[in-house]
């Protein structure tokens, strides 16, 4: 089975039937890093060619999960420096890739309304952005065929360019009073953050207010959708091992932007300068932040001041030369929040 082009908004089927969500770009030659999201369970409420499915919400849970039961899907990365999930190649069963999805819905036709929904606002994207078709796809449960009647949209864009042409046409779509996509009112946004509550350090004030002026998640016909923008894997410029990361500790620092180039995209990335670390020992070559979550796209813009929590890490690169960087997203108390 050819595996090398996995990236992130795949999925991954397993041997045992287990879902795995791809995260990122770089992989280890011999695995898949890949968070569990659904595990075959006789009581659960989705189903699939007679095999009902419960959907794993939280990191905690998945990895007692996997612990527990399925202990090859967790490997020590020695590049990242860390404990990872992940699939080995090996023993991936079925690929699941968003752009064949969508190909595959226009082909067949929707079979439901979270289908046709979706496949109407991926036709819309592409004739407004005036990307190709196949620069689309559909990733989340419309994906898997794990939907329900009330699943939400999600969608991912592939390519720079083509991300960033969606992203204007969404800007749009969202600024035209006529438009059948619109943002989030105050209710859909209070109701984001309950989901989110868990698994998130910013307040409520500020989710809003931020998420607010965001284009990635909003409305089409009264649907909530979730837009991914990822770069191609020849884009990135860093093959596995070309870099070597090494956590070190917990740090909350104050920084201004410099850079928001690459705030659409999963992973993203936010270049800064002016830090002050307010928690954790200071390092003077502090010089981004990246997020490997999708709720910290587009979190902030350049020039303005921000205030961030997460995990310091030392990049070393293949000449030795080394910087730092703070990873937001990787436990629950993580949070970037604009002062604008």
């Amino acid at each position: 089975m050819r595996t090398q082009h996995i990236q992130e908004g795949f999925a991954l089927e397993t041997q045992e039937g287990l879902i795995f969500t791809v995260k990122g770009l770089v992989h280890p030659p011999d695995a898949v890093i890949a968070y569990l999201r659904y595990v075959p369970d006789p009581q659960a409420d989705r189903e699939r060619e007679g095999v009902r499915y419960r959907r794993v919400y939280h990191f905690d849970e998945q990895v007692r999960i996997l612990e527990a039961r399925f202990p090859a899907y967790l490997f020590f990365d020695p590049v990242l420096g860390t404990q990872l999930q992940g699939v080995p190649r090996a023993r991936i069963r079925r690929i699941y890739d968003p752009r064949c999805k969508l190909a595959e819905l226009r082909r067949r036709g929707p079979g439901d309304e979270a289908e046709e929904a979706t496949l109407r606002f991926a036709e819309l994207l592409h004739r407004t952005a005036g990307v190709p078709a196949a620069c689309l796809g559909i990733s989340g449960s419309i994906l898997l065929g794990l939907h329900t009647p009330t699943s939400d949209l999600d969608l991912v864009v592939y390519g720079t360019e083509a991300g960033r042409k969606v992203y204007r046409a969404l800007g749009h779509l969202l600024d035209d009073p006529s438009s059948e996509v619109t943002r989030l009112d105050e209710q859909g946004l209070r109701a984001l953050h309950a989901v989110h509550a868990a698994d998130t350090g910013v307040p409520l004030a500020d989710f809003i207010r931020l998420q607010a002026r965001k284009v990635n998640e909003g409305r089409y016909r009264g649907r909530e959708y979730f837009m991914r923008f990822v770069k191609d894997v020849a884009e990135i410029g860093e093959k596995y091992g070309e870099r070597r990361y090494t956590p070190l500790r917990p740090a909350r620092i104050r920084a201004r932007v410099t850079d928001d180039s690459e705030a659409i995209f999963t992973p993203c990335r936010y270049g800064i300068e002016e830090v002050r670390f307010l928690v954790g020992e200071q390092v003077p070559d502090l010089r981004e932040i990246v997020s490997y979550r999708g709720r910290f796209c587009e979190q902030a813009r350049a020039g303005e001041k921000i205030i961030a929590q997460g995990e310091l890490e030392k990049v070393t690169l293949q000449n030795g030369a080394t910087y730092h960087r703070l990873i937001v997203g990787g436990r629950r108390d993580d949070y970037l929040i604009s002062q604008c």
